[in-house]
C-alpha cells in the first residue's frame, strides 16, 4: 500500500468510524498546520459520505509562538468574540467537530513556560465551545493524529520518508487498520471487547481505587453510585449518532467523586501542555485537590495549571489501561496525550466525562481544562472496595487481573 493509499484508508476511519459523518452535516476541523497536506484528504472522504460542508481552521503554533514573544500575555489568551461566534453558528446547525493534531516536540523549546501557558489557555479556551457542544447538543466528536516528518523522526530512529512512513505504519496498526480489512468490522469487535471489561468492573459496585506502584505512587480515588465504566443501559438522547471520540483508544474511563481523592500519585510518561515537554512529576492530593506538585521542571506550568480555576486541581476522570496494551508494547514514547494516554493507565485534572445525572452534579468535578497525565507502570497494583467493603485486586503487574 502507498503512502498515498495510507492517507485515504485513515481518513475513511476517522470519517466513517470516529466521527460517523452523516449526508448533510457540516463537519468542524481544526487542523494543525504541520499536517495540512492531509487535511484535503480527510476533507474529501467527507464528501464521499455525503458531509453538506467541510469547514477547517488551522492551528498555527509556530506564529503563535511569535506572537507570545511579543504581545501581552492576557492579549495572547483572549478569545475573541467573532472567534467564539464563528464556531458556535456551526455547532448550532448541528455540525460534528473534529480535532486533527499533529506534534513538533522541539517547537517551543526555546520559549518560557509563560509564554507557553498562554497559548495552552488560548487554544483550549476555544477548544472548550466544541466541549460545551458535545455536551449540551450530543454533537459526534473526534480527536486523531497526523503522522508527520518532524514528528516521526523525534520519535522514532529513524529519518526522512522513511521515518514518516513508518509512523503512518504504527498509526495504522493502533488505529486497527490494515491493507485489507473492514476498518468498520474491526471497530465492531473491539467495541465488543471494550464493553464487556467495563461491564466487569461495573459489575464490582466498586466504591474506591488504591493504586500502588513502585515508583511511590500510593493514592486512593474515589468513585461514586453514578461513576460507571460503560454505558449504564439508560436510553440515548433523542438524535444521538454513535461515534468513537479518540483514535487509537484502548481505555475504559469514569468520573471519580471530586472530594475523595488522597495520595501521591507520580506520571510514567511525559506531558506536553502548550508544546513544551514535562517530565518526572507527581500530585500530592488532599481531600479531592492537588495541595503540592512533585516537580523539578516544569513545576511553574503545572501550578498554574492546576490555578486556572477554583476546581482545576481536582479530578475529572480515572481511566483504566492495561501496560501490556498495543500502543505500550510498540516501544514508542508518542509525546501527545491522545496516543500515550491509550499506553497507560490515566488520570486527568479537571472537568468530568460528563455532568452526570442531578444527583452527581455536587460529586462530579467541573472545570475549563481537562488534561490527563499517565500514571501506568509495568508493576502498578490496583485495589478496588466494593460498596459491601470487599476488596477486589482490579490491576496486578500493570495488567487487568479480572
Amino acid at each position: 500500500m502507498t503512502l498515498e493509499e495510507m492517507k485515504h484508508k485513515y481518513a475513511y476511519a476517522l470519517c466513517r468510524v470516529g466521527l460517523n459523518v452523516q449526508k448533510g452535516q457540516t463537519v468542524l476541523v481544526e487542523a494543525n498546520i504541520a499536517g495540512y497536506e492531509f487535511v484535503p484528504i480527510f476533507a474529501e472522504e467527507c464528501y464521499k459520505l455525503g458531509a453538506g460542508n467541510v469547514v477547517v481552521h488551522y492551528l498555527d503554533l509556530p506564529n503563535q509562538k511569535i506572537a507570545a514573544r511579543y504581545r501581552p500575555d492576557e492579549e495572547v489568551r483572549k478569545v475573541e468574540h467573532w472567534q467564539e461566534e464563528m464556531h458556535q453558528v456551526y455547532l448550532d446547525q448541528g455540525a460534528c467537530y473534529v480535532r486533527l493534531e499533529s506534534e513538533d516536540p522541539k517547537l517551543m523549546e526555546d520559549i518560557s513556560e509563560k509564554h507557553s501557558n498562554a497559548i495552552f489557555a488560548h487554544v483550549d479556551a476555544i477548544r472548550n465551545i466544541m466541549r460545551r457542544a458535545s455536551r449540551e447538543k450530543h454533537c459526534q466528536w473526534l480527536i486523531a493524529m497526523i503522522p508527520t516528518r518532524n514528528w516521526a523522526e523525534y520519535i522514532l530512529d529513524q529519518t526522512g520518508e522513511e521515518a514518516e512512513k513508518a509512523l503512518w505504519e504504527l498509526v495504522f496498526k493502533l488505529c486497527y487498520i490494515d491493507e485489507t480489512n473492514d476498518v468498520v468490522k474491526a471497530w465492531e469487535e473491539k467495541d465488543k471487547v471494550t464493553a464487556e471489561r467495563a461491564r466487569k468492573v461495573d459489575a464490582l459496585h466498586l466504591k474506591k481505587l488504591h493504586y500502588t506502584a513502585g515508583n511511590g505512587t500510593d493514592l486512593v480515588v474515589g468513585l461514586t453510585p453514578w461513576s460507571r465504566f460503560g454505558h449504564d443501559g439508560s436510553p440515548m438522547p433523542e438524535g444521538y449518532i454513535p461515534f468513537h471520540a479518540n483514535m487509537p483508544t484502548e481505555e475504559i474511563c469514569t468520573t471519580p467523586d471530586k472530594y475523595e481523592t488522597s495520595g501521591v500519585v507520580y506520571a510514567s510518561r511525559p506531558l506536553v501542555l502548550g508544546g513544551k515537554k514535562i517530565e518526572n512529576f507527581g500530585f500530592r492530593f488532599e481531600k479531592g485537590k492537588v495541595v503540592e506538585v512533585l516537580a523539578e521542571e516544569g513545576k511553574e506550568m503545572l501550578e498554574a495549571l492546576i490555578h486556572t480555576d477554583e476546581t482545576a486541581g481536582y479530578l475529572g476522570e480515572a481511566a483504566l489501561v492495561e501496560y501490556h496494551s498495543p500502543i505500550s508494547m510498540s516501544g514508542v514514547v508518542f509525546y501527545t496525550t491522545l496516543i500515550d494516554e491509550n499506553a497507560s493507565c490515566h488520570l486527568a485534572l479537571g472537568r468530568g466525562l460528563s455532568a452526570g445525572p442531578k444527583e452527581a452534579a455536587e460529586r462530579f468535578n467541573d472545570s475549563t481544562i481537562h488534561v490527563d497525565f499517565m500514571i501506568g507502570t509495568p508493576d502498578l497494583t490496583i485495589t478496588g472496595t466494593t460498596e459491601d467493603g470487599r476488596e477486589v485486586e482490579i490491576f496486578r503487574d500493570g495488567d487487568f487481573a479480572i
